[in-house]
């Protein structure tokens, strides 16, 4: 059985329990990274720490997490799991405090936890081939500059992308891909590499 972190402690995945009151599960107030691992190693693990620090200052959250715990933890679980290519996917949320649509004016512990997913990424068909996607007005909010939770929407799209026979969505706002459903757009237009 897979083992995931969570607030310090390696469980196995079943034992793992996020209180009701937390407002990542409220209010999507949680952020998230996920970090490639390939031939066991983290991909751009310390771009994805920046990310993260960025994306908490814009949320306000009051403290930044230790890059060098995080990246215990992650190396701790790729180790546990025994995972040779897949992503460890992390999530911060501002923590467990009574519903209220005001955010908590004192410090509050944040949860944070992480697991492992088996998943091909070197020898996937998109990689090799490429993908097959479409393309539809990004409804989300206009902050997809914060690596938010709030993925509903991005759920829908990707849906509708492959009920309609896609493999993916790009999201357009103003003729501009703002982001993939759930892939990265990397465009390449003659000598020049377009992400």
């Amino acid at each position: 059985m897979r083992q995931v972190y969570i607030n310090g402690e390696f469980k196995k995945e079943d034992e793992a329990k996020v209180s009701v009151f937390d407002r990542g599960l409220l209010f999507s107030d949680s952020l998230y990274e996920v970090t490639s691992v390939i031939n066991g190693k983290l991909i751009d693990f310390n771009n994805h720490m920046k990310r993260l620090d960025r994306s908490m200052k814009e949320l306000k959250f009051k403290k930044l997490l230790n890059h060098e715990d995080i990246l215990a933890f992650h190396r701790k679980l790729i180790e546990l799991n025994n995972l040779k290519e897949g992503m460890i996917y992390l999530q911060v949320t501002r923590g467990v405090v009574d519903r209220s649509f005001d955010m908590p004016k004192n410090e509050i512990a944040p949860t944070v936890f992480a697991f492992t997913q088996e998943k091909k990424i070197i020898e996937s068909e998109g990689a090799k081939n490429g993908i097959k996607v479409m393309t539809l007005d990004d409804m989300r909010w206009k902050r997809c500059d914060i690596k938010t939770t709030q993925l509903l929407y991005a759920s829908m799209a990707k849906t509708e992308a492959t009920e309609k026979g896609f493999d993916d969505a790009w999201m357009i706002r103003q003729g501009y891909i703002t982001e993939g459903s759930s892939n990265n757009a990397w465009i390449i237009k003659g000598k020049i590499i377009m992400t």
